[in-house]
Formats: structure tokens, C-alpha cells, sequence
């Protein structure tokens, strides 16, 4: 079994992408819908929550952890890894290589919560593929709350996008990378403000390839034709259940509330 968290909803369009890449592996998603946004979070509250979300899944017995939450990986990931015995895979290193992969003019912006942002992972991981780049980067704090509040269609959304998009414009950005799971539900929309010339990369597809050969490396693949999938949230089952189908494009049976995480006793700091 596959473990996978998020804030909220937007680690769904992972999950989206890894049902498409491993449709006989079982998946079961953690949203903390309670706690829902991590992108004005301190680092060590995001790397708290982390904590507790990873021992819930690895209690759960799951091979393999996916940290679908790109301010959790910004800031926890190397915690969770130094912490648990199984793979774990963050969303920030293979969305960034991807997007240098794409670019023509090594000219390239990050948009992304504000902790995402001011933490830096991304500009380090697209420096690190490709040394020469010009890396712009825009917090988009109401992003996140627009798509859990699916105020998607709002003639609102449009004017924060434009506004918050605009530093953009005379830069000769070729491609852009949706530093936030939350963000390609809104890939149209920004799509339209920059340009059908401007690349439009999002993580999930990239997490989702490493995933597989991951799996695939370790001899870890599921053989069987059939998947299970399983969903728990830390609040209002009923909203995610009905938004959830959106991000994931597949209906959501049953979905679990967790009253309580439990802290771990040692967090590594």
C-alpha cells in the first residue's frame, strides 16, 4: 500500500496521477483539512503536523509514503526520512527537474505558498539540474483557499491571478512551475493570463513516474488486478468526499474522520 498527504485536497491530483501510473497498487490519502493551509505555517508546525500524519499512514503498514504537499516537502521531508525505514518521496525534486527539462531559455518561475516560496527548495533543486537558470519566484497565498472553497470560477480568481502574475509579464519567462498540489485545478486560468507560449508544469506527473521507479526498483509492485483505496481526513469528511471527486477525477466512497493524530514522542530537528 502507497501512503499520501496533503494539507488538504490538492494531494488528490497526485493520487490522480499515480492511479494512472500503478492502477494495482492500494492507496490510502491523509487530508488535513483541519489544519488546512500549511503555506502560513511555521516550519516547525508544518514539520509537526508531518510527523503525525507519517506515523498514522506508516501505522497503516504502507511501503511507500508520498509527502503530495509541497510545503511539507519543503520543510519535513528529510525529517520524515530520517525518522521512517520505507521510501518517502516528496513533490518539489522531480517537478523541478521536469520543468528544467522542458525549458528552452532556462528562464523559469515558481509559484507557490508563501512558506513554499520563502524556504527556497525550489530555486535550490532547479539551480542544482541547471546551474545557469533564472529562477523568478511568486507567493500565491489566496490560491490554496480559492480551490478548497472551489471559488474557481469566481470573477475574483481571475483578478488575484492577474495580479499576482503580473511581476511576470516582461520577464520572458518560458516555462512555469505550480509549486502547490492545490494549484493545477487552477492550470486553465493561468494558463490563459500567461500565454499558451509559457510551459505549464505541475509536480504530480514527475512524483508519480518516481514513484513507479521506485517501486519498480525495489521489486516492490503490486502484481494483483485489483486496488483499494482509502481516505481519512482530521475534518468534514462530507466537503472533501464531494469537492475530493474534482481533484481526483474518480468518485470517493467512504471517507474517515480522525479525531486525534498523535505526536510522535522524538521529532528530529
Amino acid at each position: 500500500m502507497i501512503g499520501i498527504f496533503d494539507s488538504g485536497l490538492g494531494g488528490l491530483t497526485v493520487m490522480k496521477e499515480l492511479i494512472k501510473a500503478l492502477p494495482n497498487e492500494d492507496i490510502i490519502y491523509f487530508g488535513d483539512t483541519a489544519r488546512v493551509p500549511y503555506g502560513n505555517k511555521s516550519a516547525e508546525t508544518v514539520i509537526r503536523y508531518s510527523m503525525e500524519i507519517s506515523q498514522f499512514l506508516i501505522e497503516h503498514e504502507i511501503k511507500l509514503l508520498v509527502v503530495a504537499c509541497n510545503t511539507a516537502s519543503a520543510y519535513a521531508l528529510n525529517h520524515i526520512q530520517n525518522e521512517v525505514d520505507i521510501p518517502v518521496v516528496g513533490v518539489i525534486d522531480p517537478g523541478a527537474f521536469r520543468a528544467v527539462m522542458i525549458t528552452e531559455n532556462q528562464n523559469l518561475a515558481v509559484l507557490g505558498t508563501t512558506a513554499t516560496i520563502n524556504s527556497g527548495a525550489y530555486q535550490s533543486a532547479i539551480l542544482s539540474y541547471c546551474p545557469g537558470a533564472e529562477v523568478w519566484t511568486i507567493p500565491c497565498p489566496l490560491f490554496v483557499p480559492l480551490v478548497e472553497e472551489n471559488f474557481l470560477y469566481h470573477e475574483a480568481t481571475k483578478l488575484i491571478i492577474r495580479e499576482y502574475l503580473s511581476p511576470l509579464q516582461d520577464k520572458q519567462i518560458d516555462t512555469v512551475l505550480l509549486g502547490c498540489t492545490h494549484y493545477p485545478m487552477m492550470k486553465t486560468l493561468i494558463q490563459e493570463e500567461l500565454g499558451a507560449h509559457v510551459n505549464i508544469v505541475d509536480s504530480a506527473s514527475s512524483c508519480a513516474q518516481k514513484v513507479s521507479d521506485l517501486l519498480n526498483d525495489e521489486n516492490l509492485l503490486n502484481e494483483k488486478r485489483s486496488s483499494e483505496y482509502r481516505f481519512y481526513v482530521s475534518d468534514d469528511p462530507v466537503k472533501f468526499q464531494q469537492a475530493g471527486s474534482q481533484f481526483l477525477g474518480l468518485p470517493i466512497g467512504l471517507v474517515t474522520h480522525v479525531d486525534e493524530l498523535t505526536t510522535p514522542k522524538e521529532v528530529k530537528s
